[in-house]
């Protein structure tokens, strides 16, 4: 009897053993794959300078020709499933302040209708200098010339953009804006933070004067 009990009590530690094995092996694959995954991505992104300022580029981000003058560089952001492939990083530069935070802030966010709109802004500090961020999510009013130009806008729901003012060396000021479809903005606001090495964990809440 105690023969019995001794191989029963040997063969529930054997499989305790093995499941836990199995177990701590699939959780080594897992976090492996997950740090493989981010590290892969980290790897994927190139450097790139545009004038002063410089980004860290996705590979799926692909640089097009600027659409107008008021554009340094412009890159197409790839589609999330369900969505057009409408969204675009721009980066511009208008010499002195560029109208000044609050102000591009403010017109930013008139750029999407008052219902339903969401507003988040943020202020940090990288490498390249102090920088501002705003986050506004709703019914998007998109003009076929630009932002600039007037005459009639379409509404455009569900959609994101992210907006950065970055002071470079207290002088240069860039404006670097992703704007499209909620989901796609959405997928690709990680890499827009890392693009200029933004730190989300070191950022305060930012108010309009």
């Amino acid at each position: 009897m105690n023969f019995k009990r001794i191989c029963a009590a040997t063969a529930m530690i054997g499989f305790a053993f093995a499941v836990r094995s199995s177990f701590c092996s699939v959780a080594v694959d897992t976090f492996g794959s997950s740090v493989a995954a981010a590290e892969s991505e980290k790897d994927d992104a190139k450097e790139v300078t545009i004038d002063a300022i410089k980004l860290k580029v996705p590979s799926g981000w692909k640089q097009e020709k600027p659409s107008n003058n008021l554009r340094l560089a412009q890159f197409k952001i790839p589609a999330a499933d369900g969505d057009k492939p409408t969204t675009e990083l721009v980066v511009s530069s208008f010499g002195g302040d560029g109208g000044g935070v609050d102000a591009n802030f403010k017109r930013w966010i008139d750029q999407f209708t008052s219902e339903g709109r969401k507003v988040k802004m943020w202020s940090g500090e990288c490498e390249q200098g102090k920088y501002y961020i705003s986050d506004i999510t709703g019914t998007y009013l998109q003009s076929a010339g630009g932002p600039f130009a007037g005459g009639k806008k379409t509404p455009m729901p569900n959609h994101r953009s992210l907006s950065l003012v970055l002071f470079i060396g207290g002088k240069s000021v860039y404006f670097v804006r992703m704007t499209g479809p909620e989901k796609t903005v959405g997928e690709s606001a990680e890499s827009f933070r890392k693009s200029f090495d933004g730190d989300a964990s070191k950022e305060a809440e930012y108010e309009l004067k």
